[in-house]
């Protein structure tokens, strides 16, 4: 059974930083790609960043671009993101996902976590 599982989430205020973690279990996600979506309460899971299967390619949504940094270990099958400076907005569920292949969808997912609440105070 495919898992992924969110960790590193909390309560930070405003201008801190967090780096959430996604450790997959069930299958190996080398060769696959993999990400950060976010939903807000009353709003639609949106999508966050992406990282290829080999870590060189990554994008980002506008509203984190400079700020968020994904990145992935293969060996421990982990996708991390590294998020600085944030804002009250950010405050969200985030949740991992991975794609079945080397490509990404900013719209859906193939695997998701279970989520990892991020709020921040102003």
């Amino acid at each position: 059974q495919v898992q992924l599982v969110e960790s590193g989430g909390g309560l930070v205020q405003a201008g801190g930083s967090l780096r959430l973690s996604c450790a997959a279990s069930g299958r190996t996600f080398s060769r696959n790609a993999m990400g950060w979506f976010r939903q807000a309460p009353g709003k639609e899971r949106d999508f966050v960043a992406y990282i290829s299967w080999d870590g060189i390619a990554t994008s980002y949504a506008d509203s984190v671009q400079g700020r968020f940094t994904i990145s992935r270990d293969n060996a421990k099958n982990t996708v991390y993101l590294q998020m600085n400076s944030l804002k009250p907005e950010d405050t969200a569920v985030y949740y991992c996902a991975a794609w079945m292949s080397t490509y990404y969808r900013t719209d859906s997912a193939n695997y998701w976590g279970q989520g990892t609440q991020v709020t921040v105070s102003s």
